[in-house]
């Protein structure tokens, strides 16, 4: 495949795409360099799950979408989907792209002008801007672009996206001169080595170069959404990471929130909504500042490790998911819950969750996996602790899931306690087992069995087909390896005619789980 002089809407699918493949297998490499401005190994998390989020908007358009279409379902996919600082400003960096495409295809000339109004929305958005982060090798891609487009005829693609590239990586790897943090840490920036894997995705899409890939047909696979980095999970309780989607007078509420705490930075999609993302010591006075102002959703907060600040945060409701190790606990904490282990650690975990955030309301969603000895344990944690406690019924992780994407922090504990007990009971939920051989087994909570076939696929497919029966069009599946390998998505979606949603899972002694809504 030769190179083209413009980029349509099926390319500029093809880009992202590969974008966000390439983001995740270079996850943990872009985690391990994230130094500054909050050493939390996740940027490279952040960012793939941002582009994962993107690609999965503009995949639900046709297959005859324009240029302008896909970009504007990326740009507004990765701004609903960001996660993290480096997510927020990945969702700039679309935006821009979507700016030009709505001219129609992309040129060389538009890829210097989405480089520059890439630029200009990162630096409005930070409310900080640093030398020697993404935004440095940002500037130095974009002002490369341009010139790049000035030498030629204003509209060669290769020339520009190559030249945007080289400046790129070379600003990369000056950024350690720049920041002494990266510097100190013998590591160039995460977020910017972010960005140079999109531009050089870019690039190969141009040069129509199509490494070889797990997913031949271009797709990204379903649940690719990822986890934060290992220090969320171990570093002590302090600031918080707070993040959320807000519609009304956003200037009025950066106004408010630029004292209230750090790192704040606010991705507009419009002038009236944005996702604003800020670190702070006060998460109920900043949701109440966006909830007096307008409308909040997508609420999300993540415990910031204990290198990232000194002081003690004060929290008035925290949310623990009980949940196995890996990346169902991740799945929760994205979520906005503290996830707990079952295990003689349980204890410990709940006091390092409830007590050093000084939380005056507990929420449980037990999932299945509490049993008496934790139940004690959240008894004298709460007891010590001097909190209102409410243990949810939830029997499964689905429903966990389920109670949690519901839960209002607005209402009183009792009222969003059986908000989100509603939730989880709505939810259909089933358990797929392993028979003999390749044979898959799912069974209800009753012990019913809804499907018996040779395969994962057939297994799901047919007892999904029996819980939608009573309604629903959303289903949840939470896989191991091996079911997730056996499983296709897209297809059984088609079939079903529902939204599928797959979701990592290891450590449930089984297949996986099936939610129904």
């Amino acid at each position: 495949m030769t190179n083209s002089p413009v980029i349509d809407g099926a390319r500029l699918l093809s880009w992202a795409r590969r974008a966000a493949r390439e983001l995740e297998l270079h996850r943990e490499e872009i985690n391990s360099l994230n130094v500054f401005p909050v050493p939390d190994s996740d940027t490279g998390s952040n960012m793939a799950h941002t582009m994962t989020a993107a690609v999965h908007s503009a995949e639900a358009l046709g297959r005859d979408a324009s240029a302008a279409d896909i970009a504007s379902a990326l740009a507004v996919g990765s701004v609903r989907g960001a996660r993290g600082n480096s997510g927020v400003v990945l969702s700039q960096v679309l935006r821009g792209v979507a700016q030009v495409a709505a001219e129609g295809d992309i040129d060389g000339s538009s890829v210097a002008d989405a480089l520059a109004n890439a630029v200009e929305y990162v630096e409005r958005a930070i409310n900080e801007p640093v030398e020697g982060t993404i935004i440095t090798v940002l500037r130095e891609a974009a002002t490369a672009a341009r010139t790049a487009q000035e030498n030629t005829d204003g509209s060669s693609l290769a020339a520009v996206t190559s030249a945007a590239l080289t400046a790129a990586e070379e600003a990369l790897e000056k950024t350690p001169s720049q920041l002494p943090e990266l510097r100190a840490a013998g590591v160039v920036d995460a977020g910017g080595r972010g960005l140079v894997l999109l531009l050089a995705t870019l690039r190969d899409e141009v040069d129509g170069h199509h490494p070889d890939s797990n997913h031949p047909d271009g797709s990204v696979a379903t649940g690719g959404a990822t986890s934060p980095g290992s220090a969320h999970s171990h570093g002590r309780a302090g600031w918080l990471e707070i993040m959320f989607m807000f519609t009304g007078p956003v200037d009025d509420l950066e106004g408010a929130l630029a004292q209230m705490g750090t790192s704040l930075v606010i991705a507009r999609a419009t002038d009236t909504q944005a996702m604003i993302h800020i670190h702070s010591l006060d998460a109920g006075a900043v949701i109440e500042h966006a909830f007096a102002l307008g409308e909040v959703s997508e609420l999300r907060l993540e415990i910031l490790p204990e290198a990232a600040h000194h002081d003690t945060a004060i929290v008035a409701r925290c949310i623990v998911a009980v949940t196995p190790a890996g990346a169902v606990a991740e799945l929760f904490q994205q979520a906005g819950a503290v996830p707990l282990h079952p295990g003689d650690s349980f204890e410990e975990q709940l006091r390092r969750a409830v007590t050093d955030l000084g939380v005056k309301e507990l929420v449980v969603l037990p999932n299945g996996h509490v049993g008496s000895d934790e139940m004690k344990a959240i008894s004298a944690v709460v007891r010590e602790a001097g909190a209102d406690v409410a243990v949810l019924s939830t029997q499964r992780l689905v429903g966990g899931i389920a109670a949690l994407a519901v839960h209002d922090p607005r209402l009183p504990l009792d009222a969003a306690a059986a908000q989100m007990d509603e939730a989880a009971a709505d939810m259909r939920a089933a358990d797929i087992m392993a028979g003999q051989g390749h044979q898959a087994i799912v069974l209800a909570p009753s012990g019913e069995v809804l499907a018996e076939e040779d395969s994962v696929q057939g297994a799901v497919d047919k007892s999904c087909r029996a819980m939608l029966a009573d309604g629903g069009e959303l289903v949840t599946l939470l896989l191991g390896a091996e079911a997730a390998a056996e499983l296709n998505a897209a297809e059984l979606e088609t079939a079903l005619g529902a939204e599928v949603l797959v979701y990592p899972a290891d450590g449930l002694g089984m297949l996986g789980q099936i939610g129904v809504e």
